[in-house]
């Protein structure tokens, strides 16, 4: 994620911290020093610290569940509105997704009920008033972490409720079925917060609109699976495409931009293999930093996912839903065709309108 540095790593897992956490963080220091002076800043810093060690540990909790039905997460990114963990997969069955949602939850209990120990006494009415310094940060934290546990259960998409709630759905009525009510929900419930937050705290505005792009992501990235699932990427991909040679110029580059309506532009080597990848703003951003009769190769992007001609685009969509176009190779790694969003979004156009559409079966040239 953009904007995020590198805190540290935990069993292969990096933890990032987004800048926008940073300027929250300031934020809530400034006010309280307004308030209360240099030692309100520090406390009330240091609560909010805290609050965030615990989502860390709550997405752990469902990171190392993931892990042991072999789903790898290589980040987890703390934002505002809490963490968000990205994982190379999704679970395959639906008790490994039940089993994954409600570790999270689980993890904000054991914390709760340790902090409770430790405190010796726990009021959960005084304890509410988590900006009161006069209440112990123990009892504090537990009920945030009591409030983070019973908000994540709410049964709406993105919360782990929502999720708990489709793998359940899933048992009886399929994945995709389960996913459109989840994210359904998920949806409704973003405009109840989203109307309560007109006439309360901005902040569930915020989060409102958060969860509603949340809910309907959701949703496409699973019709997205549905519409790929076993599909070769020989007959999804756009075999018709525009490429560049590594010594092609800027100039060049922009008259094949202005030919054809491309988004993403591979590079190749003389071997036709790919060697980077240009978008059309690099493409005017290298025309408009450097002359029309210089080399277009430096401004490419050097990393270029690919996958081979007859595996199943399956593992391809987490880049495809990042916004990440995917070369297609033949046996030999030369380039012959590209998967993008678009692409996918006309097959799920097809098989929406004929799911029983068999895609014509394309050969490799030789």
């Amino acid at each position: 994620m953009r904007w995020s540095f590198t805190l540290g790593t935990f069993k292969g897992t990096a933890v990032r911290i987004h800048v926008t956490l940073l300027l929250f963080l300031a934020w809530i220091g400034l006010a309280a020093f307004q308030r209360g002076g240099a030692e309100a800043a520090g406390q009330s810093v240091l609560f909010i610290s805290a609050v965030f060690l615990c989502v860390v540990l709550h997405e752990f909790g469902h990171i190392l569940t993931a892990r042991q039905f072999g789903i790898v997460s290589p980040e987890v990114t703390l934002l505002p509105i809490g963490g968000v963990a990205d994982m190379e997969s999704m679970p395959q069955k639906p008790y490994q997704e039940l089993l994954i949602s409600v570790a999270g939850p689980a993890v904000n209990i054991v914390i709760a009920a340790a902090l409770i120990l430790i405190a010796g006494a726990f009021n959960l009415g005084a304890a509410a008033h988590i900006s009161d310094p006069s209440i112990s940060i123990f009892e504090r934290l537990a009920a945030t972490n009591v409030f983070l546990a019973v908000f994540n259960l709410i049964p709406a998409f993105p919360m782990d409720g929502g999720r708990v709630l489709r793998a359940a759905l899933a048992i009886w009525l399929g994945q995709a079925k389960a996913t459109r009510i989840a994210a359904t929900i998920g949806q409704g419930f973003a405009l109840f917060l989203g109307f309560a937050g007109l006439f309360g705290h901005p902040m569930l505005l915020f989060i409102a609109i958060f969860v509603y792009m949340a809910a309907a992501g959701e949703s496409q990235m699973t019709t997205m699976a549905e519409a790929a699932r076993g599909l070769p990427a020989i007959d999804a991909m756009e075999h018709r495409i525009a490429t560049l040679n590594r010594g092609s110029t800027v100039g060049e580059a922009v008259d094949i931009l202005l030919a054809t309506s491309q988004d993403d532009f591979p590079v190749v080597d003389p071997a036709g293999r790919p060697a980077g990848l240009l978008s059309r703003p690099e493409i005017v951003e290298a025309l408009r930093v450097s002359d029309a009769s210089a080399p277009v190769a430096p401004f490419a992007r050097k990393e270029v996912a690919t996958i081979g001609a007859h595996e199943t685009i399956d593992a391809a969509l987490p880049m495809l839903n990042a916004g990440d176009a995917v070369g297609v190779v033949d046996a030999e790694g030369r380039l012959i065709g590209l998967l993008t969003r678009q692409s996918l979004a006309e097959i799920m156009m097809i098989r929406d309108a004929r799911p029983d559409w068999r895609f014509p079966r394309r050969e490799i040239a030789s």
